[in-house]
């Protein structure tokens, strides 16, 4: 599988999160390496990185800037789905390495 030049947005996260459906990920993939930047809704920038395996599943690192000018960081893993259309649905377990380093789960969907 690969995410290169894919963007995605959530359309469902824990109420933890910083991401609503108007923060935009754009993936980025060269190899087995991730990375993507994001902003919108309560982010004003971010970044992260990871690596890809063989059935698509995503270990990833995150950091960004809250527009209340928090920096907050943590960590994902992202398995796929492949809906009916053809796009993908990300499925997220994060944590928080920042902050409360509470736990969430979120869904991104291709746009």
């Amino acid at each position: 599988m690969n995410y290169h030049n894919k963007i995605f947005r959530p359309v469902s996260s824990s109420k933890n999160s910083n991401t609503t459906p108007e923060t935009i990920f754009v993936y980025q993939q060269q190899g087995s390496i991730l990375t993507s930047t994001y902003s919108g809704g309560q982010i004003v920038s971010g970044h992260l990185i990871g690596q890809v395996d063989s059935k698509g599943n995503i270990t990833m690192h995150y950091h960004h800037i809250t527009t209340d000018g928090a920096l907050r960081t943590g960590i994902c893993t992202s398995t796929p789905e492949v809906l009916p259309n053809g796009k993908l649905l990300l499925h997220e377990t994060w944590e928080w390495t920042s902050g409360d380093c509470s736990k969430g789960h979120s869904k991104l969907e291709e746009l």
